[in-house]
């Protein structure tokens, strides 16, 4: 049975959603902390989640991704089944630094970078960022899609690093509602290394069809499974890929295959809960 399968989330978050204003509650239905959020996962058997923390992202422009990392590192350390992408922020420039130095700890596993959240153009700071992940051979997580971290403003970067995988974050996103769906497949495509892959963290991901399309044109082995939690339910975007009208082995290939090639075994066995 492919539920029987023990995922691995290489896309979520933890802590409080700071994005609508004067809506406590709504904020609030996208809030979780490490624990909840570790529950959750184990309830859909998706048995490791790496995570960054919210409050390094939001609100939107003004967090601080520093004191972000911090707190992503005490509390991960101490959440067996969640491991830490560490946020980096060009307009904190000490962030580069700090993950240099988190990078060397276990349970740190590559870069998060979210231009759209800290109002940057990845177009402008690429370079800077990825020949700074080249130098530490670091996984790189970048939300894209949007008219900050289009992927195709992404991919001269990760075509000049070959050294970089990078996961275009979002499947299916292109910005706004009915925004072009194929701009991460069409990056994927375009790379000339290998180490361009995306992740099904969208909302879109549920839509009927998108994730059948996107493994048809690219390959299971270019998709993993990302859930975007606590923003979204890790049940739904779980059963989206157990249920999906694609091979058992092309399930198997996105909900852990995939990441297990991109990092190793070891990494995700020695950080399943017990």
């Amino acid at each position: 049975m492919i539920s029987s399968i023990h995922a691995i989330d290489v896309h979520a978050h933890f802590g409080d959603y700071q994005r609508v204003e004067n809506l406590e509650l709504a904020n609030g239905f996208s809030s979780a902390d490490a624990e909840t959020v570790v529950r959750r996962a184990r309830d859909s058997n998706v048995v490791v989640t790496i995570a960054s923390p919210l409050s390094g992202l939001m609100p939107r422009g003004l967090a601080d991704s520093v004191q972000g990392n911090l707190e992503a590192a005490e509390v991960i350390d101490a959440t067996p089944g969640m491991l830490q992408w560490v946020i980096v922020n060009p307009l904190q420039p000490e962030t580069y630094k700090q993950a240099a130095d988190m990078l060397r700890r276990p349970k740190c596993v590559g870069i998060k970078l979210h231009p759209e959240e800290h109002k940057y153009s990845i177009a402008e700071h690429g370079h800077r960022l990825f020949e700074f992940a080249s130098e530490l051979n670091a996984v790189v997580l970048i939300h894209s899609g949007d008219s900050n971290s289009l992927p195709a403003d992404i991919l001269p970067f990760a075509n000049t690093f070959s050294n970089v995988s990078v996961i275009l974050a979002h499947l299916g996103n292109g910005g706004a509602a009915m925004g072009d769906p194929t701009l991460q497949v069409r990056a994927v495509q375009e790379s000339k290394h290998g180490n361009v892959f995306t992740d099904t963290s969208s909302a879109r991901s549920l839509l009927p069809g998108l994730i059948e399309w996107g493994t048809r044109e690219i390959g299971s082995d270019r998709i993993l499974f990302g859930t975007d939690t606590p923003l979204y339910h890790v049940a739904m975007q779980r059963i989206r890929i157990d249920r999906a009208d694609i091979s058992d082995d092309d399930k198997m290939r996105i909900l852990r295959g995939n990441s297990v090639d991109l990092w190793s075994a070891e990494l995700f066995e020695g950080n399943e809960p017990c």
